[in-house]
């Protein structure tokens, strides 16, 4: 099994509020995260996928394929935006590092079967900030 990776990156402004609490139960659980202004974001999101290299090409999945798709279906969507409020797929969800890796899988998983029908996704990592980050495999 050979595993191929692609890093892009996006800015993104978020809240993290939980609206069956009240504010100071919001400000004690998450913090600075529940600013009513909002915070930001440079994420870096590493994306993995899996498979054999095919005979005909040596390759697993087409690089530029995989970095269109990371592009076209989640980055062009988050990059520079308010996730809380201008992201169609991540309405009336908590908008946290894990929720996002899931949402993203959501939709990254059958479009790298698309372009690579012998390949799979493997995981995605997403970093927050230089010390957090999360890694999800679809399970």
């Amino acid at each position: 099994m050979i595993y191929i990776n692609r890093r892009e990156f996006f800015n993104a402004a978020h809240k993290l509020y939980n609206p069956k609490w009240t504010k100071e139960q919001n400000e004690d659980f998450f913090g600075p995260c529940a600013n009513e202004n909002w915070h930001g974001h440079n994420f870096e999101m590493l994306v993995t996928v899996k498979g054999l290299p095919d005979p005909d090409t040596g390759y697993v999945m087409n690089m530029k394929d995989l970095g269109k798709i990371m592009n076209e279906f989640i980055i062009d969507k988050v990059d520079h935006k308010n996730l809380n409020l201008d992201v169609d797929f991540l309405k009336d969800k908590m908008t946290s590092c894990e929720t996002l890796a899931i949402e993203f899988w959501k939709i990254l998983a059958p479009k790298v079967k698309e372009f690579a029908p012998n390949a799979d996704l493997h995981c995605i990592e997403l970093h927050e900030t230089r010390k957090n980050f999360v890694q999800y495999y679809g399970e």
